[in-house]
């Protein structure tokens, strides 16, 4: 909900990073890969209870995949490769870090993961599915033209993500009832995303 907002705002502050990383030769399917090493380090760090470690890690990877775009679009190499690797790894992140939690303290947490994990299918299956079909049919991206591929936003998106695992290593011993709250979060938002998507393709199809 508040991708649209949030990121337009950053976009100027990560200008000066992305030309130094442009002179040193990198490009943005490195970066890519690059955070997505460094985030999964949250993965054991969470298992073993360093919370605040672990945020350190999921902010670093945060600014990789803010990075990466920007230095995609600076060096006009946008492409829908790097926009597949981008959302892949984005979505095993995610499921790193519940993962993780869910290790750190199975008890107490396994079944308020699984919950979790269960809606980033739902949200991330009916986000991708969409955009399969936004493009055979060439939608416009209106709000997020600069996104390789048709970005079908909702209640839940990357930045209520990244809010609620920052909430997460803060606070820890709430994992289950944060998890459970964005749970039900998410679960609006496969909701707006499948009824929403099902009768834009319907009438569409009714159109031709």
């Amino acid at each position: 909900m508040l991708d649209k907002f949030i990121t337009p705002a950053i976009k100027p502050l990560l200008k000066p990073v992305v030309i130094i990383l442009d002179k040193c030769g990198l490009n943005a399917d490195k970066l890519t890969v690059i955070g997505f090493i460094i985030g999964m380090f949250a993965l054991p760090l969470l298992a073993f209870e360093f919370y605040y470690g672990a945020l350190v890690v999921i902010i670093l990877n945060r600014v990789f995949d803010g990075l990466d775009g920007a230095l995609a679009r600076h060096q006009q190499q946008s492409s829908s490769a790097g926009g597949f690797l981008d959302i892949c790894l984005d979505f095993l992140f995610y499921g790193a870090i519940v993962l993780g939690f869910a290790l750190a303290d199975p008890a107490q947490n396994a079944v308020a993961a699984a919950a979790l994990l269960l809606v980033f299918i739902g949200t991330g299956s009916s986000f991708l599915a969409f955009a399969i079909a936004a493009e055979k049919f060439s939608l416009a991206k209106p709000q997020f033209k600069y996104k390789s591929f048709y970005y079908l936003n909702g209640l839940t998106e990357g930045t209520e993500t990244i809010a609620f695992f920052v909430a997460f290593c803060i606070w820890p011993q709430h994992f289950s009832l944060l998890a459970y709250s964005f749970a039900v979060l998410g679960s609006i938002t496969i909701f707006t995303r499948i009824h929403g998507g099902y009768h834009t393709l319907r009438q569409i199809n009714n159109d031709e």
